[in-house]
């Protein structure tokens, strides 16, 4: 199957953002850090060992998004490269985005290479796809209180706080700040971004 997001590259400073393959699968396994969530809603296969299971989890979470893939709600992986190694994982997402043209976002970063400002560079990266390519009018972004550095790196990019929620989490129900970015803000700032392969993209989003 055609899959225009394998040539898709998004430059920011020495970050290069591009679509998850199953050749990435294995770099990203062994970058994967001890203190990453995976999302809870997932089942856990007790016949696995566990270390079996938290891979097969992670690896389920990408065929997932290709495979439910559609114009009005998508989600899309972005490996994260630095000094030409796989660092982590960049993921931007819109549902009923045609309506609501509102974008989320998660992300991960290896261990070692935290600290570096590479997660600020992700971020405006997936930021500028959306709000300059994709037509977004808002960014969304929500990270427990207790989570300071992706907190920092929302206000860094002009976020402002829209309110607390609660969620279900891996151990029971967990606190998360909300934060939100208008296409206005976006705009009011200098970024400097390389895209390239979005054209062929476009009609993924619904977009031509």
């Amino acid at each position: 199957m055609f899959w225009p997001f394998s040539d898709l590259r998004i430059r920011v400073g020495e970050v290069v953002l591009r679509g998850v393959t199953d050749a990435d699968i294995g770099p990203l396994i062994s970058a994967l850090p001890a203190d990453l969530e995976l999302d809870p809603r997932l089942q856990l296969f007790s016949s696995l060992p566990r270390v079996d299971d938290r891979e097969r989890r992670f690896v389920a979470g990408f065929w997932r998004h290709r495979g439910q893939w559609s114009p009005d709600s998508w989600c899309l992986d972005l490996v994260v490269e630095h000094a030409g190694e796989v660092v982590g994982v960049q993921s931007v997402e819109g549902d009923d985005f045609p309506v609501l043209r509102t974008v989320d976002s998660a992300s991960w970063l290896a261990t070692p290479v935290r600290g570096r400002g590479l997660a600020t560079a992700m971020r405006t990266g997936i930021l500028a796809l959306a709000f300059d390519h994709l037509d977004a009018q808002v960014a969304v972004s929500s990270a427990e209180p207790s989570n300071a550095p992706s907190l920092a790196v929302s206000r860094r990019l002009g976020y402002v706080d829209n309110g607390i929620g609660r969620v279900h989490g891996a151990d029971g129900p967990v606190d998360l700040q909300h934060l939100r970015l208008s296409r206005e803000d976006w705009q009011a700032g200098a970024h400097d971004v390389q895209a390239e392969g979005v054209e062929a993209c476009l009609p993924w989003f619904g977009l031509s």
